[in-house]
């Protein structure tokens, strides 16, 4: 094919090589400049919003709208990082302190109804009267039948010195009462309990749920209360278990309670290199030489695992119980302006043996978008002090595993049913006193009392061996068999059909620790849950009796 010069004109070149340069600089854009998506994919956001605001038939909510597109943006990257929104700001503030504006009590929902729950120790609710079990009407006349307990948290929350009226229904009198209830900064402690254990109550246990800010002062604190009390104590146990973390420098100073100045606890390393971090102790060790028991489970994490994980590799303590859950990211939070932020992880941390115990890859995920498990195939062996191998990429594997009961189906219907919260309130209405919460536990009697309060209550269930019976019969409907086996199905389903009677006296013992747990705590709070709970602890009666038995604590932590 000829090119035809002469019907080229000078403003049609012109605007030929203008097309040309465009073109060139676009895919130049494209291919060098790594914010061109991100300015390109912003305005095509931004004329989404306005379109939809403009013409869409229905009011739309921008801010909504806005949220749970950011929300559905960030579900690709990993479970920590989220969008705070101004009206969070509070809740993510008392994550990280412990503390915020409020009344000190929970709200428990059954059905449509609202209830008090736990109640805080010396808290406005407390001092008010409220207890557990009472019905609660109203707050400030807005009557609370049907609402979400987020909707009831805004309504209890406030600033500190003002006032709120509750409207409840006396658990105990059964008469209707206006509580008029100032509301005070309410600070939930990250060490809940503390006690001298063991036969001679020389070895200093120590309960800590959270990492907010102070919390390794108060852990020191606890642990010289305890040393005042017994000087010549034997061992320290330290429990983090089902603590979630926190503060990555309040685990660092955790740390430096048990091992000297200048230790390395932590090292970050994400994309920015500037950031990466060694994290070492700082002071001088409160005690570095008593044995030292960590106990932790699959919802310990983070912060926890830094302490467990560091406490390993130096071999400064036995780590008991269960595996914990394998977090190993760290997040920070940056300002977005309209007092909102993005809570992101920036990096991954690793002890000080160079293991990163994270457990899920979210940076390679299945082609269905879900997270898989490191293999374990591609977990590295490290060292400890002693020269013990520790794996990465799954957790803190703890040095002696001690694996709990699972709760039974019949005990998770009682609880999700609300029936030993229900008669925990009856119990409590009825007995005035009842022993120290250490020394408390629910009699043969007192169980055979709650089991006749329960035979004219629902509490029907499946177990899992009725639901997998129940999965069978769909499939085999579904594939046209269950005709022809009909019958071996109706009677292998009456054989495995549970007599609840049997059922309760089957699982005794658990559902009266669950229900002493409850009673425990209308009369001891927060602490004597925990203080209950201790006197048939499986992890704990291991952790005393090592620290009592030197050469197996030395064995344990010695490489051989």
């Amino acid at each position: 094919m000829k090119f035809n010069k002469k019907r080229i004109s000078t403003k049609g070149l012109l605007l030929g090589i203008s097309l040309c340069l465009v073109a060139f600089f676009f895919i130049a854009a494209k291919t060098s400049d790594p914010y061109f998506e991100i300015s390109k994919n912003l305005d095509i956001y931004t004329n989404i919003i306005k379109e939809l605001n403009t013409y869409y038939v229905d009011p739309i909510e921008p801010g909504k709208l806005v949220k749970s597109g950011v929300d559905a943006m960030l579900d690709d990257l990993d479970p920590y990082t989220n969008y705070i929104t101004e009206s969070d700001i509070e809740e993510y503030e008392f994550m990280t302190t412990g503390k915020y504006g409020g009344i000190g009590a929970n709200m428990h929902r059954k059905g449509d109804e609202i209830y008090v729950g736990d109640v805080y120790e010396n808290s406005p609710a407390q001092k008010a009267g409220l207890h557990p079990g009472d019905l609660v009407e109203s707050i400030d006349n807005q009557p609370v039948k049907g609402k979400s307990i987020d909707d009831l948290s805004l309504l209890l929350k406030g600033s500190p010195g003002t006032q709120i009226t509750i409207k409840i229904k006396d658990a105990f009198t059964h008469t209707t009462i206006h509580k008029i209830i100032t509301r005070g900064e309410i600070e939930i402690s990250s060490v809940p309990f503390f006690s001298l254990m063991g036969k001679d109550n020389d070895i200093a246990y120590v309960r800590l749920t959270q990492f907010t800010q102070g919390c390794a002062r108060q852990v020191k604190d606890a642990y010289d209360s305890l040393q005042k009390a017994q000087p010549k104590l034997k061992g320290l146990i330290l429990d983090l278990r089902n603590n979630p973390g926190g503060l990555l420098d309040e685990a660092v100073a955790i740390c430096n309670i048990f091992v000297g100045k200048g230790q390395l606890v932590v090292s970050t390393k994400g994309k920015i290199a500037e950031q990466d971090k060694d994290y070492r102790t700082t002071g001088n060790a409160w005690n570095k030489d008593l044995p030292l028991v960590v106990i932790v489970n699959h919802s310990s994490a983070s912060a926890s695992e830094i302490v467990s994980g560091t406490m390993q590799d130096l071999d400064r303590a036995v780590i008991i119980g269960e595996r914990s859950y394998g977090k190993g990211l760290v997040q920070i939070t940056r300002p977005l302006g309209f007092n909102a932020r993005l809570k992101l992880t920036i990096a991954r941390y690793y002890t000080p043996s160079g293991r990163c115990i994270q457990a899920l890859d979210y940076t390679h995920r299945n082609p269905d978008g879900s997270v898989g498990f490191i293999p374990d195939s591609l977990k590295k062996a490290y060292k400890t002090k002693n020269g013990r191998t520790v794996l990465s990429g799954g957790g803190v594997a703890p040095d002696v595993q001690i694996k709990n009961t699972p709760m039974s189906a019949l005990a998770i219907t009682l609880y999700t049913k609300n029936y030993l919260f229900d008669y925990a309130t009856e119990y409590a209405r009825q007995h005035e006193t009842i022993a120290p919460a250490g020394n408390f536990l629910v009699s043969d009697a007192e169980f055979n009392q709650f089991s006749k309060w329960l035979e004219n209550k629902d509490y029907a269930y499946k177990t899992e061996t009725e639901i997998s019976l129940d999965s069978l019969k769909k499939t085999a409907l579904k594939e046209n068999y269950y005709e022809e086996s009909k019958q071996e199905f109706e009677a292998l389903k009456a054989k495995l059909s549970h007599d609840k009677k049997q059922d309760l006296l089957k699982h005794k013992e658990q559902v009266k620790h669950m229900l002493g747990n409850e009673i425990a705590s209308r009369y001891y709070y927060t602490r004597g849950r925990i203080a209950q709970s201790l006197q048939y602890d499986d992890e704990l009666e291991k952790g005393i009796s090592i620290i009592n038995k030197p050469d197996e604590y030395e064995n344990i932590l010695s490489n051989k």
